[in-house]
């Protein structure tokens, strides 16, 4: 019997569910990465393989910030940075990190930025 460690365990979501997420031109995939310090996403165009817009949490703007304001704020940052781009609708990979806490409210942040997610 295999017994597998959390991080694969989470390695192994993480790819069932990239199996299914693709991003396009129209409607990138945000892929999220969630760190013991902080978050990081991007808009990536699958068919094209590039990254449309990032956002890190040790920006300086955001570094300053509390942990929880700081996953909030990038969320809004990384939708100002898509609308400049012209995506208003993506398609969301939380990377195989369950869907709550700074996952969720980086999602939250992002649709009340006016991203379809």
């Amino acid at each position: 019997m295999t017994v597998l460690t959390k991080p694969q365990r989470r390695l192994k979501r993480r790819r069932r569910v990239r199996a299914k997420v693709s991003g396009t031109a129209e409607r990138p995939r945000v892929s999220v990465f969630r760190s013991n310090r902080g978050l990081c996403a991007q808009l990536i165009d699958d068919a094209a393989g590039r990254t449309v817009a990032a956002v890190n949490w040790f920006e300086p703007e955001l570094r300053a910030l509390a942990t929880a304001e700081r996953t909030v704020r990038a969320g809004k940052l990384l939708a100002e940075r898509a609308q400049k781009q012209g995506v208003s609708r993506a398609v969301f990979d939380r990377g195989g990190y369950p869907y709550h806490g700074h996952v969720r409210s980086f999602a939250e942040a992002m649709r009340e930025s006016g991203i379809t997610i």
